[in-house]
């Protein structure tokens, strides 16, 4: 098992940046898949990106470009760089992690995640 903690949360204008970070205790993340996920008020919980545990990654349109996600296992943190921040990436930040069936693979849907971190908000406005 993995408990996952989130940090680097906080308010920042558009086009600023922000760096999430994901650390985990108990098992070592290497052979996790982990996404990152947000909820806006209102709305479903989405994928924001995720990282297989052999490092390949994945992001959908709406943060391609602007997000990335990379891991550091010898310390057991899974990071999330967000530049050019819009209002729309406003939310409650989650990471999840997972042992896929599938070597590689990286799940998109929430509940193909086993743990969960706590949430870190993250505010875009001027």
């Amino acid at each position: 098992q993995v408990q996952l903690v989130e940090s680097g949360g906080g308010t920042v204008q558009p086009g600023g940046s922000l760096r999430l970070s994901c650390a985990s205790s108990g098992d070592t993340l290497n052979a996790y898949a982990v996404g990152w996920f947000r909820q806006a008020p209102g709305k479903e919980r989405e994928v924001v990106c995720g990282i297989s545990s052999t490092g390949k990654t994945s992001y959908p349109d709406s943060v391609k470009g602007r997000f990335t996600i990379s891991r550091d296992d010898s310390i057991n943190t899974v990071y999330l760089q967000m530049n050019s921040l819009k209002s729309e990436d406003t939310g409650i930040y989650y990471c999840a992690a997972v042992i896929p069936d599938l070597l590689g693979f990286i799940p998109t849907h929430p509940a193909d995640y086993d743990y969960w971190g706590q949430g870190a908000r993250v505010t875009v406005s001027s």
